[in-house]
């Protein structure tokens, strides 16, 4: 991802992307691209991915205009840091409870002064290239998302100060959790659970934020951007090869 990416999703362009959880190959980066994704969003928190599968996913989408990112499994220093040395351009962290909790998160993502990252250069992320290391440093910045998951009952009671984090970029609701934790398992219509959707895009907006939402079908992505989302992952990679593969079925059946 350039920093003009960055740029256009924090200005609150819709940018559609997806989360991948299943199939692991080097091919899809480029599948996505030709479908029109801007990035691609490779899942740790629920899935075997490991440190190294997920460094040559990364370079599957090298020179591409899609941007390569990773959901960790927890916002710990050491996922985040590795994540971003080889080569990733945004971090997802689940369950974000707290602005404390934001804070060390932002600080294992950013250099010195803006954080408390080390420092290893001419590696994955520079492409393997030499050149200035200040002029580098800058540039991750520029063009590094920290996307913090508002997916619990205490992440929406503390959004406000979360948001407020500098160096967040992105409040992505986790629906599923979130709903759980709120005590409405799944049930997405319920008042309750379209008012936390509606502040927390609201907040986000209000702090110049990006709201972000994984969108499972047409219907929710226009719903979820109707509130102001506008980071929005289009499925999953097995949901849409699943409805792929029944929609054309389901033809041939009938046409017996």
């Amino acid at each position: 991802m350039s920093s003009d990416l960055k740029q256009s999703i924090m200005s609150g362009q819709v940018v559609a992307g997806a989360m991948v959880f299943e199939f692991f190959s080097p091919g899809l980066s480029s599948i996505l691209h030709n479908a029109g994704a801007k990035y691609v969003i490779y899942d740790m928190e629920h899935t075997g991915l490991d440190m190294e599968s997920l460094k040559g996913l990364f370079a599957s989408c090298r020179g591409l205009p899609i941007a390569p990112m990773v959901r960790v499994p927890v916002g710990e220093y050491t996922w985040l840091a590795r994540s971003l040395d080889i080569g990733a351009h945004g971090v997802m962290i689940p369950m974000v409870e707290s602005a404390q909790q934001a804070t060390s998160i932002v600080q294992a993502c950013r250099y010195p002064p803006l954080g408390r990252r080390g420092a290893a250069f001419g590696f994955a992320q520079c492409d393997y290239k030499a050149g200035d290391i200040i002029q580098k440093m800058r540039d991750f910045h520029d063009r590094n998302l920290v996307i913090a998951q508002i997916e619990t009952e205490r992440g929406l009671d503390q959004v406000e100060a979360i948001a407020a984090v500098d160096g967040i970029d992105v409040l992505w609701v986790g629906h599923f959790d979130l709903s759980n934790f709120m005590g409405i398992p799944a049930q997405f219509e319920h008042p309750l659970f379209l008012a936390a959707m509606k502040r927390i895009a609201d907040v986000a907006k209000k702090h110049g934020k990006v709201a972000g939402f994984m969108a499972t079908d047409a219907a929710w992505a226009d719903k979820v951007m109707a509130m102001g989302y506008t980071m929005i992952a289009t499925g999953t990679d097995t949901g849409m090869l699943q409805q792929g593969f029944r929609n054309l079925i389901q033809h041939v059946k009938k046409a017996d």
